[in-house]
């Protein structure tokens, strides 16, 4: 009996030690880094692709990696990663060949896309979304857009704002769990429009809508969608740039999803960031103007394939269609401005600049009333019809007294 208690023991206090070890190592080297791997690729450019490269872009990148402050995409903080994964920046993706991807090669660019492993072996963390779905049509129109003369990628000799900083947690999970994507043993084609389900399954995969409206990011899974922990029902924890707690929407079919939704609702929702009760989307989730009604209905007729699950949780008080005037701080965080803009005014848009473009507050007023028709393909929905008319002053007001601010620090 001693003699099993002390096998047990040594047993025990190998156990401990290697697990303290282990914990030491994660601290130490934080996330792994990989053997660098190269395609075979050469992408062939052409407007067609350039054209549909940039759709994608639009909706996959440019959120993230646009800087308000460079007007290029040369990297800013990502307000909306979970807090428990640390404070995360994107990186310069312009042509810059030292600071951003001037250098890279376009088989360099697809692997990191479909395996989140980056030309020096250094593999990405959580925040970095991969690509193992994508047709490969789809990846080189990407390749072929990063390549492109949009003033947005003009090289920039400039770092993020800041450094990531990941968690322990993130470290662990990157040792453990989120690992580099294996490539995609066979091609990749995309699904005919025609195919309604298949298409929809396609974009809700590629644009990864389930990572977001699934249970957790943590129990996501990426080369299996479908196995993810509560798949589209939502509940997903999120921030918005005044860092509040935004929980991902029930997109099943459910009583607490979108069962009273129609196409047309749908379709509206997700293109303009509107829902049926005139409320609007909550960032970090934005509208998306770059799919087509036919993209946008392909997704709805897919998500009615999708199981139902039955998922109550508190949603965040949303903007009502008439709201009550008051002060324009008060109307600024009541119609949900703050969770794009932040607090002060500096977020996906920086708002203190206001008077370089919209010099009047009756242009100010006209473009808050139709972004979209002032810039085609903004995030921005378009407020006419929601913001009640007495409110546009108060409002306009308070974007000006942000802008006064600003400069007052400066």
């Amino acid at each position: 009996m001693k003699k099993a208690l002390k096998i047990f023991g040594l047993v025990l206090f190998v156990a401990i030690v290697a697990v303290g070890l282990f914990a030491a190592y994660v601290a130490i080297t934080g996330i792994p880094s990989y053997k660098p791997g190269n395609l075979s690729l050469k992408v062939a450019s052409t407007p067609e692709k350039v054209e549909r490269g940039r759709k994608y872009a639009n909706l996959l990148c440019i959120g993230c990696h646009l800087d308000p402050a460079t007007g290029k995409l040369t990297g800013h903080r990502l307000a909306d990663v979970p807090k428990p994964f640390g404070e995360a920046y994107s990186k310069n993706i312009t042509q810059d060949p030292t600071h951003g991807i001037g250098s890279w090669t376009d088989g360099e660019l697809a692997y990191l896309l479909r395996t989140g492993i980056t030309r020096t072996g250094r593999y990405t963390p959580p925040w970095m979304p991969k690509y193992p779905h994508m047709s490969d049509e789809d990846l080189e129109s990407v390749i072929a857009y990063l390549r492109s003369n949009d003033p947005v990628l003009a090289p920039a000799p400039v770092d993020p704002p800041g450094v990531s900083k990941p968690t322990y947690l993130t470290k662990l999970l990157s040792h453990l769990v989120f690992k580099p994507l294996p490539l995609p043993k066979n091609p990749i084609q995309t699904p005919a429009l025609s195919d309604q389900v298949a298409y929809g399954r396609y974009l809700a995969f590629t644009l990864g809508c389930f990572g977001c409206h699934s249970a957790n990011f943590r129990t996501m899974n990426e080369l299996e969608p479908e196995k993810s922990e509560g798949y589209f029902g939502g509940g997903n924890e999120m921030r918005d740039h005044s860092g509040n707690i935004v929980r991902s929407a029930n997109l099943t079919f459910d009583e607490t999803g979108i069962a009273g939704w129609s196409e047309p609702d749908f379709v509206r929702a997700l293109r303009t960031g509107v829902r049926p009760d005139r409320t609007v989307f909550a960032y970090p989730m934005p509208p998306m103007p770059e799919l087509s009604e036919a993209d946008a209905a392909a997704i709805y007729a897919y998500l009615r394939t999708v199981p139902k699950i039955h998922h109550v949780f508190e949603r965040p008080k949303r903007q009502p269609a008439v709201a009550e005037g008051g002060p324009g701080k008060a109307l600024y965080n009541s119609y949900g401005c703050n969770n794009c803009h932040g607090d002060n005014g500096q977020g996906v848009a920086d708002l203190r600049h206001a008077s370089q473009h919209y010099p009047t507050d009756a242009q100010l007023e006209a473009f808050i009333r139709h972004a979209p028709d002032f810039k085609p393909g903004i995030a921005m929905p378009a407020w006419d019809g929601i913001i009640r008319e007495g409110d546009y002053a108060p409002l306009v007001s308070y974007v000006r007294e942000l802008e006064r601010a600003a400069q007052t620090v400066k």
